[in-house]
């Protein structure tokens, strides 16, 4: 789907048609017209729809780097700690690895080790390219890691209202927060609110489809394959609640667990590695906290614990797909 991103489409009321993609870029252009302080800085800034903010923001607020990612991450770091509101472009979300001292070992842990002194008001944009023959070495999901570290925040949400909504919270907040985008998202259309001041808060799930039956937790851009489940299963009378958590640290415990009081059942699907992902620490905690509204065990859904593929015929079924969660749901009613 071609897109202009530079001429969202204007709909009725305070609200307006935009892409995933054009919500991200709408955010960080009203975050920097707000504040003064906010600033960007990464490789490739030109490229993904923000040739907007290079036109609309001179040198001193646009900073495009060399390939270095741990370098001018530390680089944004200082700027944050010297009181700046930086936003990091690591492009690929596989060159977070490369950047990962940085993040762990200074941006999470510096407010801590000063008592508080020190704050780190940074945002790190990391874009899931996981499909599209991008090849092991640039087709991770890595947001698994990063739930590991204490003091950093995580989103990754699935709508463009919701990209924008969180996208200037993330700036907003005094913490580090990664952003991990995923690609397979970004042409993808919805109503975004206009007001420069609407945000969507981290921390809290979302429902995305209302349901009875079973819910379905479904991690950025896995709801396109759970929603598309939604309708197949409708069609024989199966009723299924569709939750989004938006943000991955803190999840939002309490939204899941009144939907598991309505249906007792959960699957929830992903496309990171099945080791130690969200799903598991999801199905952990609903073990530990709601075992008793459980009329099922949980099932997961996700990527292998193999490499992404380069072959498009190995990489088509790689992630879990409508009929995989299809007949995930069918297994546990």
């Amino acid at each position: 789907m071609q897109m202009d991103a530079g001429k969202p489409a204007a709909s009725s009321g305070s609200q307006i048609q935009m892409t995933y993609l054009e919500a991200i870029v709408q955010a960080q252009i009203e975050e920097m017209d707000r504040d003064e302080r906010v600033i960007l800085l990464g490789e490739d800034t030109s490229v993904h729809g923000c040739q907007r903010l290079i036109e609309r923001f001179d040198k001193n607020r646009i900073w495009n780097t060399p390939i270095s990612e741990g370098s001018f991450t530390g680089l944004g770091i200082g700027a944050a700690i010297n009181g700046l509101r930086p936003i990091v472009d690591l492009s690929g979300a596989s060159f977070v690895y490369l950047a990962a001292d940085q993040i762990i070992n200074q941006a999470s842990k510096l407010r801590y080790m000063t008592g508080g002194q020190v704050q780190i008001p940074i945002v790190f944009r990391c874009c899931m390219f996981s499909v599209g023959s991008e090849a092991a070495q640039h087709a991770d999901r890595p947001y698994p890691l990063f739930m590991n570290v204490p003091g950093l925040k995580i989103i990754s949400p699935a709508s463009a209202a919701d990209m924008k909504g969180l996208m200037k919270s993330a700036i907003r907040d005094n913490d580090p927060v990664l952003v991990f985008e995923d690609t397979r998202l970004m042409t993808l259309k919805g109503d975004v609110p206009t007001d420069p001041d609407y945000v969507t808060p981290i921390g809290k799930a979302e429902v995305m489809h209302a349901g009875n039956d079973v819910t379905i937790i479904a991690i950025a851009g896995a709801i396109l394959p759970a929603m598309e489940a939604v309708h197949a299963l409708a069609k024989d009378g199966v009723s299924v609640e569709v939750i989004d958590p938006r943000t991955l640290k803190p999840l939002d415990y309490e939204t899941i667990k009144m939907s598991v009081a309505k249906t007792g059942r959960i699957v929830i699907v992903e496309n990171g590695h099945r080791v130690c992902n969200v799903g598991s620490e999801i199905a952990a905690v609903m073990v530990e906290q709601a075992f008793d509204l459980l009329k099922r065990p949980i099932l997961r859904l996700s990527a292998p614990d193999i490499h992404v593929p380069f072959s498009p015929p190995l990489e088509k079924n790689f992630f879990p797909t409508t009929d995989h969660i299809v007949s995930a749901v069918r297994r546990i009613l």
